[in-house]
């Protein structure tokens, strides 16, 4: 099998704006940030944001290219679920609203009875869930 459990994931997005994004991922959720890179001078080179846990197999890359910048166009269902197996601390949503996210209700009533969901600056949605995700 060429990929397992323990596979890494690589999330990539683009973002109009890194400092915003770094402000709601890394100042809001708590993720540390993982690599940063900006771009040259040359053509298709972009500004990197990597976010993450340290603990975790998985990241989230944000890219935006000056020269040709990409417009995000998230959906509502375009989600990242966290599942914290209890109570969605309300310290952490205040904080988010504060870096710049918007909760959110969303169209799927699950995430609403489960969770909340919040906007990143990009618009993607972060839905910080009650469950576990054995009983998810």
């Amino acid at each position: 099998m060429p990929f397992d459990g323990r596979s890494h994931i690589r999330i990539a997005r683009p973002s109009r704006d890194l400092a915003a994004a770094e402000r709601f991922w890394a100042d809001g959720l708590g993720l540390g940030v993982v690599w940063r890179a900006e771009a040259g001078s040359g053509p298709g080179e972009h500004d990197l944001l990597m976010l993450g846990r340290p603990d975790a197999d998985w990241h989230l890359e944000l890219v935006h290219e000056p020269a040709r910048p990409v417009e995000p166009r998230p959906t509502d269902e375009d989600l990242l679920v966290i599942y914290l197996d209890g109570p969605v601390p309300e310290d952490l949503v205040a904080r988010l609203e504060e870096c710049g996210g918007k909760r959110v209700s969303s169209p799927n009533p699950y995430w609403n009875r489960w969770g909340v969901t919040v906007e990143d600056p990009d618009g993607y949605r972060l839905v910080l869930c009650e469950r576990g995700w054995s009983n998810a």
